[in-house]
């Protein structure tokens, strides 16, 4: 018997690999995969001097006009930008655009949302398809439609309600009525409401699919109720997605046009009561005075154009904060 133990050789040292690069971790090592890259990168590049240009020039022509305005711009309640010196201010225009966004934001949320359970987790597929495409069509009308409805039909039908306000909630001032057309910022809000309506229906629904479905088969297997999965499982996933779609549903609202401009009787004055006719929005204000305006009223239109492009963005920026802060609790991560 060999006393000798064969030994197998040692196996060859294990080498460093490098670490990955940046282009090679995000998976851009292939020509197609820096091609993709590239115009990923250039178009959200192109997307930020874009609107670096857009606040450039509302700026620009905003100070030529705001140096010269004889009252405040924030505070004044008239607009007479023709004038020498001019003197205009956006008091009344960002009261009636805030006031008529959060009408149409208190009207439409709770129902966009409501409709967006049905349609998930609780319409028949036979019942829920038609709704469906018919919530899909709404958000295609355009927006003059809406305004020739709102002045033809729903101004004439509003009587009623606006009595019944007066009647039982005038006392609070809010809802005083004195008796004259509806063509109020409640009217504005009610329409806006029916507006962005099928925006944030369409974007809960879609939501409102993508929750887990383990999440709610275990729900359900506990013994919960189908309102105990949706409040337990459902809506803290959609939390995030309803405070997007609401949010895109606001943008439409504080930039309508049309529609506002056929319904509402603008005047530059703020009254307590929403029953009251006046008021304006900053949209409407453009668009009704844009055309017969000198080159001084529209710079002073494109001022309050400037204020608009600004509330936009703190408003989103808001958005996006609390999406942020909820990411937590939307799901998103299981």
């Amino acid at each position: 018997m060999n006393s000798e133990i064969d030994t197998a050789p040692p196996p060859p040292p294990l080498q460093d690999t490098p670490p990955p690069t940046k282009a090679e971790a995000r998976g851009a090592t292939r020509p197609g995969d820096r091609i993709f890259l590239g115009l990923s990168r250039g178009s959200g590049i192109l997307l930020l001097l874009i609107m670096a240009a857009i606040a450039a020039f509302l700026t620009y022509r905003a100070s030529l006009v705001l140096t010269e305005n004889e009252g405040n711009f924030l505070t004044t309640f008239e607009w007479d930008a023709s004038a020498i010196p001019p003197n205009f201010g956006i008091a009344v225009l960002a009261f009636g655009t805030i006031v008529s966004s959060i009408i149409a934001m208190v009207l439409a949320v709770p129902i966009a949302v409501g409709i967006a359970l049905f349609l998930t987790h609780y319409a028949p597929r036979k019942l829920g398809g038609p709704i469906a495409y018919v919530i899909d069509l709404l958000a295609a009308v355009p927006s003059i439609v809406y305004g020739l409805w709102g002045a033809l039909f729903l101004v004439p039908h509003l009587t009623g309600l606006f009595s019944w306000l007066d009647e039982y909630l005038g006392w609070t001032g809010i809802f005083e009525w004195q008796g004259g057309a509806p063509r109020t910022l409640l009217t504005v809000g009610i329409l806006l409401a029916i507006m962005i309506l099928p925006i944030i229906t369409n974007v809960t629904r879609e939501v409102f699919r993508q929750a887990p479905q383990m999440h709610q088969e275990a729900a359900l297997a506990l013994g919960a109720t189908r309102w105990e999965v949706i409040r337990m499982s459902v809506l803290p996933f959609g939390r995030s997605g309803i405070i997007s779609a609401s949010m895109l549903g606001l943008g439409r609202a504080l930039g309508e046009t049309m529609a506002v401009a056929t319904v509402l009787s603008p005047s530059f004055t703020i009254n307590a009561s929403l029953l009251d006719p006046g008021g304006g929005t900053f949209a409407q204000n453009i668009a009704s005075k844009f055309s017969e305006a000198s080159v001084q009223g529209r710079d002073a239109l494109i001022a309050s154009g400037l204020v608009l492009f600004v509330i936009t963005l703190l408003v989103n920026g808001l958005a996006r904060a609390i999406i942020e802060r909820r990411k937590e609790y939307s799901g998103a991560n299981a």
